[in-house]
């Protein structure tokens, strides 16, 4: 059972007992460091959670004969052996053909080559802990946008002259790129937009691009027996997590755990 009458306090740290073994606050403190968080408290719940789920897989391998008693403490650092302790623990199912014919069918607009797109840009640097120049930026970001759409002047002209990109050189030319090629967030808001002048600033980790999309390559669709495995990997790996945190959630509804209430639910360790 998990004793629900005590918490952990806003500030200080207070140990745990997790079916009569104890957890030291020095041993919560020192996990906290691996947990950030807004708040310290956040921090503290988060590595008093790692820790005890560690101590009863570390209780469970002891019991399995798979770890001395003596060395408990230390699972952590052991995944091979948290690997055999799940092993033995847990059935996992295999996702079978006819499984992965059905998600594939399901999902088949997902399982197509990279599009390309034909883009040029003209990127305004900006530290993004800089935000005052961060919002200078964006205002010439849109004030170019302006004037290009305006005609006043050309991209080429323009990328010569405000970017920072070596591709400034021919005119803020990406060429053709593919997924992956770039940042993310460039891609993610490029490959969603239409052929001509993006009308709002692309915001990146690196500044604002003003982007000109010349062309747009929609991805080819692939074939089951070329993306089976890749099916079957990604279904046996969520079948396994699923698996896995349904046996963590038993294990730590089963405990009696003092000096903490673990909010099963909520945890993102047993999810």
């Amino acid at each position: 059972m998990i004793n629900q009458g005590t918490s952990m306090s806003l500030t200080n740290t207070s140990s745990i007992t997790v079916n009569g073994h104890v957890i030291p606050a020095a041993a919560i403190d020192a996990e906290i460091q691996y947990h950030p968080a807004e708040t310290r408290r956040q921090a503290m719940i988060k590595a008093a959670e790692t820790l005890i789920i560690g101590e009863l897989l570390a209780q469970k391998a002891v019991e399995k004969g798979l770890l001395n008693d003596a060395d408990r403490t230390v699972i952590e650092d052991q995944p091979a052996l948290v690997d055999a302790l799940l092993d033995q623990e847990v059935a996992i199912p295999h996702a079978t053909d006819e499984e992965c014919r059905r998600y594939f069918e399901a999902n088949t607009a997902t399982f197509t080559t990279s599009p390309l797109v034909e883009v040029s840009h003209i990127l305004l640097a900006a530290d993004p802990k800089d935000l005052e120049h961060r919002a200078e930026t964006h205002a010439l970001a849109l004030k170019i946008i302006d004037q290009l759409t305006r005609n006043q002047a050309s991209f080429v002209e323009m990328a010569k002259a405000y970017s920072v990109c070596p591709s400034k050189e021919v005119g803020g030319s990406l060429g053709q790129i593919s997924n992956g090629q770039t940042v993310s967030e460039f891609e993610r808001q490029v490959f969603a937009s239409d052929v001509g002048l993006m009308p709002t600033p692309v915001e990146s980790r690196y500044g604002y691009h003003v982007v000109l999309i010349a062309r747009k390559v929609p991805g080819k669709p692939l074939t089951y027996d070329l993306v089976k495995e890749k099916i079957q990997t990604y279904l046996n790996d969520r079948v396994q997590r699923k698996a896995i945190s349904q046996y963590l959630h038993r294990m730590v509804s089963d405990a009696n755990i003092i000096g903490f209430h673990f909010d099963i639910e909520a945890s993102p360790l047993v999810q």
